[in-house]
């Protein structure tokens, strides 16, 4: 297969992931979402910090909004399904818009995706104000038996101060 025959594979497998997973997520059906994390999930969301221009990154390496793993995605999870989730009791209404994917094979095999995307997250609870949540994700994926699951996620999101109250919902 040639080059761009495997890049356009590649970039369709990731949207129809990316996809799939936005509508468990807004859908609120967390327990489907759960198998599309595989067992050694890292996921991460570091803080965005304010830095001169001529620094490495804007990203703090000690500080995270988020640092999980499949177990504590399943912990969270669990809690959100039982009557302790008052930050999520009335559950907020969110709609993710996911762009940009480019997606590329990290093997030969071709088990193995890297994917870049942007996501724009609507979310609104109660008579609260909605409010939007932006970033990147760079996220890797691995085939298994059932298709793909998400192997690592890292979300930059673009907010160095997030404009929400709390971070109950994954992006």
């Amino acid at each position: 297969m040639n080059d761009v025959l495997l890049q356009w594979e590649a970039r369709q497998h990731a949207m129809d992931f990316l996809h799939r997973e936005a509508d468990l997520l807004d859908g609120r059906r967390l327990p489907q979402w759960l198998e599309l994390l595989h067992a050694d999930l890292d996921y991460r969301i570091p803080v965005r910090t304010t830095r001169e221009r001529s620094a490495a990154t804007t990203f703090s390496a000690a500080a995270f909004h988020m640092i999980e793993d499949r177990s504590t995605c399943q912990a969270r999870v669990d809690r959100l399904a039982s009557e302790f989730a008052w930050a999520e009791d009335p559950p907020s209404r969110t709609r993710r818009f996911v762009s940009n994917i480019q997606a590329v094979y990290t093997d030969e095999d071709r088990e193995t995706i890297d994917v870049r995307s942007n996501l724009l997250v609507f979310r609104a609870r109660s008579e609260d104000a909605a409010i939007h949540l932006s970033g990147e994700r760079q996220d890797v994926l691995s085939r298994v038996l059932e298709g793909w699951q998400l192997r690592s996620r890292t979300v930059l999101l673009d907010h160095t101060a997030l404009p929400t109250l709390n971070l109950a919902i994954f992006l």
